[in-house]
């Protein structure tokens, strides 16, 4: 096994794909053509080397197409082909999921028609290249076709499921795969009339993996018992508290169910840990929030609901590619300025700002409120105070001395609450209640600015 990168994406290469293509070799004895070319060795260290470069330069394909999203791909070549790992921070949504995986074939066509051409150019001038280049050109064109086929694991194959997924559901998941089947079938009496011992054999255990596919597809579940009944009922009632925002009945009802022994199923526990996750969420409680999303499966959890949860904890460098998906998925303002938010925090004021179309007194609102939910008073303050150089806005002002006030720091916060009153701030009835002002009560100072808002709202 051996590692290398190409710019930022690593590659391994394990000895089991240069193995398997050195047998792949074996199984085609040499051409018959005079000299170096015609010789065993030959043929296997050049089938070894088209086998290699075919199989980088389409996992290539993948990788790249990862990074035009903002992934962090990895490449492993093993056995006959490889694997591109995305790295994304969450779940790729269906159409990159597609345009990932055709990356791939495309890529190898591209090499195909490029060692064409170069076929073409070189004639008869390179014994050695020439062969390598026309054999290269084969090698990719079969592959790339032979990829496409609508056969698991092959690109094809999750082309074809992901949309057959997105279009019909869970019939369309079958119908893919008994398509697969039925391609297998023919792969496989086709290699055996061709005697090609690996083709045959790949394909009897994709055909196989497909058998397997449609059993567990076509067994239906068992259907809920009357304990069971009850604790997806209380979940409906949590899910229904909580749209309602009685957040904390919905957690006692979650945590009910989850209480339920067992009455629970995985698929149960997973949709209790759901709704308690984002209860969580809603009470700013990052960390409890990402605990219970650790354990939803078999049902995904928003994308913008984890990015959420880790900008609650602080861990802006996981929370900013998780906005970035959110934000470009779904073009929610809210979720943009979110995302805008999480950027000031992380320092790239200027980036933030750029984003078209961008409300920069929303952005530097969402940027501060994190920081005040986290507890990061004087933080939140600093943030919300250096906002004011961008947009001298009252409400950012006012939250400012809201936080310099959790701080402690009476004397910022009356300052912060002059600059507001200055911008526009007139609300004295909501200052008076405001919990957030709660350690200024009875502070002369700020007693003097309430007494001054109040007259002036009255004159």
């Amino acid at each position: 096994m051996f590692r290398f990168r190409l710019g930022s994406i690593p590659v391994e290469v394990q000895a089991s794909h240069l193995l398997v293509s050195a047998a792949i070799a074996l199984t085609f004895t040499p051409t018959g053509r005079p000299g170096i070319t015609g010789t065993m060795g030959f043929n296997v260290v050049s089938w070894m080397l088209i086998v290699f470069v075919s199989v980088l330069v389409h996992e290539l394909g993948h990788a790249v197409a990862s990074r035009a999203f903002g992934y962090q791909p990895s490449i492993t070549l093993a056995w006959m082909g490889g694997h591109t790992l995305p790295n994304a921070p969450g779940p790729i949504p269906w159409h990159r999921d597609v345009l990932l995986t055709l990356a791939g074939p495309v890529f190898g066509l591209l090499l195909g028609l490029a060692c064409w051409v170069g076929s073409l150019l070189v004639g008869d001038r390179s014994e050695v290249l020439d062969y390598l280049l026309s054999v290269g050109a084969i090698a990719n064109f079969f592959w790339a076709g032979l990829n496409l086929l609508p056969v698991l694991p092959l690109d094809g194959g999750r082309i074809v499921s992901v949309l057959a997924v997105r279009l019909f559901k869970h019939r369309g998941f079958v119908a893919a795969q008994v398509l697969a089947l039925l391609i297998c079938l023919g792969m496989v009496a086709w290699g055996i009339r061709q005697r090609a011992p690996f083709l045959t054999l790949f394909f009897a255990m994709f055909g196989f993996q497909a058998v397997r596919a449609i059993s567990e597809a076509m067994k239906r579940p068992a259907p809920l018992g009357e304990a069971e009944t009850a604790v997806a009922r209380t979940l409906q009632e949590a899910h229904e508290a909580m749209s309602k925002n009685e957040l904390s009945e919905a957690r006692r009802l979650a945590s009910s169910a989850l209480d339920n022994g067992t009455a629970l199923t995985p698929d149960l526990a997973s949709r209790a840990h759901y709704l308690l996750g984002w209860v969580a969420l809603k009470e700013g409680q990052g960390r409890m929030a990402l605990d219970h999303f650790s354990q939803v499966q078999r049902q995904p959890v928003e994308t913008h609901a984890l990015a959420a949860a880790f900008s609650l904890v602080g861990d802006e460098a996981r929370a900013l590619p998780l906005w970035e998906m959110a934000w470009r998925d779904t073009g929610d303002r809210t979720v943009m300025h979110e995302y805008a938010g999480s950027l000031i925090r992380s320092g790239k004021e200027a980036q933030a700002l750029r984003l078209p179309g961008v409300d920069a007194a929303a952005a530097f609102s969402c940027a501060e409120r994190v920081l005040f939910i986290r507890g990061a008073y004087s933080e939140a303050a600093a943030m919300g105070e250096a906002a004011l150089t961008h947009v001298p806005n009252p409400t950012i002002a006012y939250d400012a001395a809201c936080a310099f006030a959790r701080a402690r720091n009476v004397t910022d916060a009356v300052r912060m609450l002059h600059r507001a009153r200055e911008l526009g701030f007139r609300d004295g009835a909501y200052a008076a209640s405001d919990e957030d002002l709660a350690p200024l009560h009875g502070h002369p100072a700020f007693e003097a600015w309430l007494t001054d808002l109040r007259q002036s709202a009255s004159s």
